[in-house]
């Protein structure tokens, strides 16, 4: 188990938020027994011009140095951990001269060392582990320049031309060789780092199975109309034209969709079903009462190479409450072969979700949820924390 470390983690996300977090997960449980400190992704001046209309939500006062920077705040699992905002940094998303995105990422990191250098000193955090979560700009300009004693990056999802430019993509090839190991989420993802480093491992995602257990199902629902449920963002991945074709050939079947609505198309196109209802984002709380009441929930997304990278957390927050799972063909989950249904077709998808339902025991319900118990957060986060340690033993031999 890894113990009394000082680990200071390069977010491309916030702590809070209304969808669960890989990265934060993970450091709220090694947090136990370590000290972290985790830097949220830094807002731009856009941004903070926004926040100070009132268009967006943000920490201002932090941001701009007039309340605390660094505040230690309690997680969900009742560790401490040091929480970080840094001040506003320059917009790079719309450049796309190379040279002067480049500069402009310069001056943002320059900024971004200073400031975790000073706290650095402030709170005396010697020879820490650097874990870097999917942020490989920022990354790359820390290696070696905050007196680290391993470096890591923690990878979750995949580099494509549609999401990132170009330069972002040749930084991150750059960041895998020079750190000391890459962990990932999936074996598609490992495979792919393997190239960069060979000390490259996975650690998969998990699910939180003592805020999802109180609301496991004991039986098979016995509501007249049956309900198919998704929970999580709707953007790039949704797979429109299937989902429409299944609420079309399933017309007495409940559709119910929960999540940020990144993907308006989606919205535009399924609304007008009478079977089809659209939910906001709820908090990662409230997620175990919604799915306690589906009867099949699924993971429609559609075949393509940036896909394949996705070890979906929703799969295990399904299987934790006994719902039965049917998705799509997206990527190689060999671990869910057994307790989940995969397929190739949309005729298969609609004739799988009829099958699950339709065949559903109070037995299986019991086998999903002993099989994602094993998935817990808990257990993920010692395999996290061991791997962490090897790549420090190794670093100090």
């Amino acid at each position: 188990m890894l113990k009394n470390k000082n680990i200071i983690c390069i977010s491309y996300t916030t702590w809070e938020g209304e969808y669960t977090k890989s990265t934060v997960q993970l450091l709220s449980l090694l947090a136990f027994h370590n000290n972290v400190l985790f830097i949220e992704y830094p807002k731009t001046f856009k941004d903070l011009i926004n926040g100070l209309r009132g268009k967006i939500q943000l920490p201002i006062k932090r941001m701009l140095g007039l309340d605390k920077r660094v505040k230690t705040i309690t997680a969900d699992t009742g560790a401490q951990v040091k929480h970080m905002i840094m001040p506003p940094v320059l917009p790079t998303a719309s450049i796309k001269n190379k040279t002067l995105l480049k500069w402009f990422y310069k001056w943002n990191t320059s900024m971004y060392k200073r400031q975790i250098r000073k706290i650095q000193k402030r709170y005396q955090i010697e020879d820490p582990i650097i874990l870097t979560a999917f942020n490989p700009v920022y990354g790359l300009a820390m290696v070696g320049e905050l007196e680290e004693h391993t470096n890591i990056y923690y990878c979750y999802d995949g580099m494509d031309l549609d999401r990132n430019n170009a330069t972002t993509i040749e930084l991150e090839k750059e960041f895998c060789e020079k750190v000391d190991g890459v962990i990932t989420t999936s074996d598609y993802l490992n495979e792919e780092k393997k190239q960069f480093n060979p000390m490259s491992v996975v650690v998969k995602n998990g699910v939180d199975y003592d805020m999802f257990v109180p609301y496991a199902k004991k039986a098979v629902n016995k509501d007249s109309r049956k309900k198919v449920g998704y929970t999580g963002s709707i953007d790039y991945r949704f797979d429109i034209d299937l989902v429409e074709y299944t609420v079309q050939e399933l017309p007495d079947y409940l559709f119910e969709f929960t999540g940020g609505i990144m993907n308006q198309k989606v919205v535009d196109r399924l609304s007008k079903y009478e079977n089809v209802v659209f939910n906001p984002a709820v908090h990662a709380s409230k997620v175990p009462e919604l799915v306690a009441k589906f009867d099949v929930g699924i993971i429609p997304y559609v075949l393509s190479e940036i896909n394949k990278n996705i070890y979906p957390l929703k799969i295990n927050e399904y299987l934790a409450i006994g719902v039965p799972v049917v998705m799509t063909e997206f990527a190689v989950l060999k671990d869910f072969e057994e307790i989940a249904t995969v397929t190739r077709s949309k005729e298969e998808f609609v004739a799988q979700i009829k099958n699950e339902i339709t065949n559903d025991t109070d037995a299986l319900i019991k086998e999903r949820i002993e099989f994602a118990k094993s998935n817990s957060w808990d257990n993920r986060a010692d395999q996290f924390g061991n791997y962490i340690e090897q790549f420090y033993n190794n670093k100090a031999s």
